[in-house]
This record gives C-alpha cells, structure tokens and sequence, in this order.
C-alpha cells in the first residue's frame, strides 16, 4: 500500500461526499465514468444479499451514469415528490482501504449518512465497495456497490443517502 495513493483515494471520497452534502449535482456526477455502475443490492436474507443486479432484485440499480443523471434531472425539475424538500445529509466515511489491480484501484470503506427531513432524523449506515480509475483530472468512480445495512426503509431511499 502506497500511503500517497491511499491519502488521495481518501481525498477523492471525501470530495464525493462534500458535494453530495452540498447538492452540487454537477459536481457529484463528474465524479462518475459515463459507464459507471451504481448498485444497492436487496437482502436475500439476514446475512446474504443479492449478487447480480440482471437475475435478481435491488434496492437501486443503475448499468450506467445516465440511471444518476435521472435522478437528478427528476430532483432538479421538481418531478421527484419524494426528494421534495430534499434532505440535509451528512455522509461520513470511514475505514477506507484498497487494492491496486493495474489501472483499477479496488477500494473497501464503511459509511453513514445522516439526513433530517421533515423535522425527522434518520440515520442509513453499511459499507461500500469503488472501483476506481485514475486519470489525468484524478479518481473518477467507475463501480459502486453500497451494502445497506439497516434496510428497513421507512420513508424514502435515494442515492444522495448512500
């Protein structure tokens, strides 16, 4: 491990996170590869979680970039009545560790979002997994995989929580 590589890789989630927080949707997108997958598998059972997004169900799956930029055009026009008001959040990172598999970086990190709405607090926490491609403007998010532990979802579940 390359403690350089593994302080920017944090810095990059960092700013992922920041521009989430900040609604900065244009910046947040420009974070992900036009190809980019985005997935929340669903809980098969206690312990085991669906694998393959094509065969079986998620909570959210996105094949590319577009699934996100969707969601934000929808959050943007006022066509998403359940991101209105959009909630303050607070994502959180922490634990970040990865791998390098040639030009890929594999990257592991627990997480928590903190989000008020509607005078109501609300807490999603899991882990996540990034592979990350690096090129000359820095880390783009080529694959995330966000594993939400405390799925039982009372209100509204969105991207902008994990």
């Amino acid at each position: 491990m390359d403690y350089q590589t593994q302080l920017e890789i944090e810095q990059f989630l960092y700013q992922v996170s920041e521009a989430c927080d900040n609604q900065d949707w244009d910046l947040y997108l420009s974070f992900f590869t036009d190809e980019s997958i985005f997935h929340i598998p669903q809980w098969k059972s206690e312990h085991e979680y669906t694998k393959d997004p094509t065969k079986e169900m998620s909570l959210m799956y996105y094949g590319n970039r577009g699934g996100l930029e969707d969601r934000v055009f929808r959050i943007r026009t006022g066509k998403s009545a359940a991101s209105t008001p959009m909630p303050r959040t607070v994502h959180n990172i922490n634990n970040v560790r990865y791998q390098q598999e040639g030009d890929l970086f594999k990257v592991n990190v627990n997480w928590s979002t903190n989000y008020y709405r509607f005078g109501q607090t609300g807490l999603f926490f899991g882990y996540a997994y990034y592979d990350l491609v690096k090129g000359d403007q820095g880390f783009k998010i080529a694959y995330k995989q966000v594993i939400l532990l405390n799925d039982k979802i009372d209100s509204v579940l969105d991207f902008y929580h994990v």
